[in-house]
């Protein structure tokens, strides 16, 4: 019998905290540093509770907006050129789901300086405390040296933080971080690589608990996350989650189980996040380096959630997509035997939507063409057969499903970056 999951919000935050830092060496661990700095500043001015916590999840948070490594590095820069079109994008990525609204506002204007008392508004909204407590929080980690030790570079990155107070900082801010830094613990503590036990171990944090629905809810939000990084993948977990459920129930899976399996599909490509977008949008061949880089991504999505067990099943059907019947897939060459229902329709659903979608460089396969290929993969033992042969009586009604799931993620997309250049 399959238990309904009930999940902390926080540790299912953390996940997509360490798959955006997956990117690249420079950004690893940069958005579970910013948590701690800004949870750190936020306790020593004896914020309440909430606003802590909101603060350690804006921090894990706030680059969510950030779609491209390229952008991604630029905002390593201690001053950056037009930072705001990223914090506006994860502010409205983060605003729809109710226990992140608030750290979703301090998001919205973590990069507006203070400028001498001019910064408490920005565009005609207040800028709350919270958000000058995560800009400062965020130059603070961009000047850490990973290459070199950390006691060492306090007093440097204290002096270049003390250059700014008035013009990019909240002084009464920069005293604080002043006494924190004058203490070796905060240093070794944002160094450490075990940085993600210590924001666990924060005993003061509220614990949210997340039900099914709230699990749902929040792995629409990682869905969009994931998809809306490229145009060229802005509706494929929308298309593999509503095809999965829709195979799941054909499979007599139970209402139940279909909710499982949407959470699956939202997350089957959270491993993605490591993957630049460069390379997920590149439209000639991609090199062999590139190619070793994208069948990473089921690696890194099953070894972020496993971290948390109440989301095995979860995981295991959205992680394995890639492994094949004959236990020649990726990443960790599971057989047949091994995999269960779940991972072989997910599987299935995974290769009837990449198919059959439109993509800006593509037309979808035609009907006729997606059922040569899916039983050519069966044949294969590539696929499960009798999953592609349920999926084959049943085309019509799971692609008009399909079609209908990805025409609203397409309306929800453009209303996104509509939205994000007003």
């Amino acid at each position: 019998m399959i238990i309904e999951p009930q999940v902390r919000l926080f540790d299912i935050i953390k996940c997509l905290s360490m798959a955006m830092d997956l990117i690249s060496p420079e950004v690893v661990n940069h958005h579970e540093r910013v948590a701690y700095i800004a949870f750190s500043i936020g306790s020593e001015l004896g914020l309440s509770v909430e606003e802590q916590n909101d603060l350690i999840l804006a921090g894990a948070l706030h680059d969510s907006g950030a779609l491209s490594l390229e952008e991604r590095l630029d905002f390593l820069e201690f001053e950056t050129a037009n930072p705001h079109r990223h914090a506006e994008l994860g502010y409205l990525l983060l605003k729809g789901f109710d226990p992140l609204a608030a750290a979703a506002r301090l998001v919205r204007y973590h990069h507006v300086p203070w400028n001498n008392g001019r910064g408490s508004e920005f565009r005609g909204d207040e800028v709350s405390m919270g958000s000058h407590i995560l800009h400062l929080a965020d130059r603070v980690a961009v000047l850490i040296d990973n290459q070199q030790e950390i006691l060492g570079q306090g007093i440097l990155i204290s002096r270049r933080i003390n250059e700014q107070s008035g013009r990019m900082f909240m002084p009464r801010l920069v005293e604080v971080f002043n006494g924190l830094a004058a203490r070796e613990f905060f240093w070794l503590d944002v160094a450490s690589n075990s940085i993600s036990s210590v924001l666990q171990g924060m005993a003061r944090l509220k614990t949210v608990k997340l039900d099914m629905q709230g699990l749902l809810c929040l792995s629409d939000l990682f869905r969009q996350i994931i998809d809306f990084r490229s145009r060229f993948t802005a509706t494929h977990s929308a298309g593999v989650a509503v095809c999965a459920v829709a195979l799941a129930g054909l499979a007599g899976f139970s209402e139940r189980e279909c909710r499982l399996m949407r959470i699956a599909g939202h997350l089957h490509d959270l491993g993605k996040l490591a993957v630049p977008v460069e390379i997920l949008e590149k439209q000639t061949s991609l090199t062999v380096e590139e190619i070793k880089v994208i069948k990473s991504h089921t690696f890194y999505t099953f070894r972020i959630l496993e971290h948390i067990k109440a989301l095995d099943t979860i995981n295991a059907w959205g992680s394995f997509h890639h492994e094949r019947i004959d236990g020649n897939g990726y990443p960790f060459h599971h057989k047949g035997v091994d995999l269960s229902l779940g991972s072989r329709i997910m599987a299935v659903a995974d290769v009837f939507t990449a198919i059959t979608e439109d993509r800006p460089y593509r037309k979808g396969m035609s009907r006729d063409k997606t059922i040569a290929v899916l039983r050519h993969m069966a044949e294969d033992r590539a696929l499960d057969a009798d999953i592609v042969s349920l999926l084959c009586r049943h085309f019509d009604e799971v692609n008009a499903l399909r079609k209908s799931a990805q025409e609203a993620s397409v309306e929800e997309y453009r209303r996104f970056v509509k939205q994000a250049d007003q």
